[in-house]
């Protein structure tokens, strides 16, 4: 965890209910901001939903806060510091925390499926280049895997993960005639997945269920924030150590990361959440009070609350 000054942009609301069970909170106490690093996909989901999209990329707007690497850091700070928040992937919302409302909307995945949730994203994939892999079979496997994902298996794999997948008619059976790579033994290939940490919980449950299905292949997993997804799948790291065969991004694909054909799409849909300690009395905020508290307009719970 690093400190540095910058301006921080979050979803609190100007209704907030007191419902904590302990008396101590005291909402005079100033706001202590979390933000991810300018790579993160939820940090550009963020900064975009509550209308600070030149924060997304831009440390020197934010108010002085916590640069954290990833969704598991930030639920992490959450969880000790009472008077801090933060934002994290919905799939990865857990009872150590408390979600707060957007704009009066519970941060649910009903509610993300019926549009009354505000804070909504795509989660994306890219692969290599058709022509840019290092032999046919890693080529195969990649486009069985992304086969996979469009399945009802796929599906049922991504909702146990807390995300939204996208609608399907067939099953992994239906269509895996069509990948005779799956028929051989590929348990000598490796794999490689890596971008979104967003994802990261989502991509670990389909490999692990697809491995099997496909020879056995080692799936290896590096998530480091949505650019590198593209970056070391086709960008400027395609080529490096840290290369990959697929890439994921919790946030549209820029215009400076438009593929070739057929190397990318989306798996799901995915919503973010602002974040509070569970002793917290905010229970809602707005765009707009996020706004104000991560550009440093509101520097005390108290401000925030009156």
């Amino acid at each position: 965890m690093k400190k540095i000054i910058l301006l921080l942009v979050i979803l609190l609301s100007g209704s907030l209910v007191a419902c904590s069970s302990n008396d101590d909170w005291d909402s005079s106490k100033n706001i202590t901001l979390y933000t991810r690093d300018t790579s993160s996909g939820t940090r550009a989901g963020f900064m975009e939903g509550i209308g600070f999209s030149d924060a997304a990329e831009d440390n020197s707007l934010l108010a002085e806060g916590y640069v954290i690497k990833d969704n598991t850091g930030i639920l992490t700070s959450m969880k000790t510091d009472e008077y801090g928040i933060g934002y994290i992937s919905l799939a990865s919302l857990n009872e150590n925390v408390k979600g707060l409302q957007f704009d009066g909307v519970d941060p649910t995945i009903a509610n993300v499926v019926n549009n009354t949730y505000g804070l909504k994203r795509p989660f994306n994939y890219v692969i290599r280049s058709l022509d840019d892999f290092a032999n046919e079979t890693e080529k195969n496997i990649t486009l069985a895997f992304v086969a996979f994902l469009h399945t009802s298996d796929g599906a049922d794999i991504i909702t146990n993960e807390g995300a939204i997948p996208l609608t399907s008619n067939s099953t992994w059976d239906d269509i895996k005639g069509n990948y005779e790579v799956c028929n051989q033994d590929n348990s000598a290939v490796t794999i490689k997945f890596g971008g979104s940490d967003s994802i990261e919980k989502i991509a670990l449950a389909l490999t692990e269920a697809f491995a099997p299905k496909c020879g056995n292949f080692t799936p290896e997993h590096d998530h480091t924030g949505s650019s590198d997804g593209f970056k070391r799948t086709q960008g400027s790291e395609k080529d490096g150590v840290n290369y990959k065969h697929v890439g994921f991004a919790s946030r549209p694909f820029k215009d400076t990361e438009t593929g070739s054909e057929g190397t990318q799409g989306q798996l799901a849909w995915d919503a973010i959440v602002a974040i509070v300690h569970l002793n917290n009395e905010v229970t809602n905020v707005t765009a707009e009070d996020l706004k104000k508290i991560y550009s440093g307009e509101y520097a005390t719970w108290e401000q925030l609350i009156g």
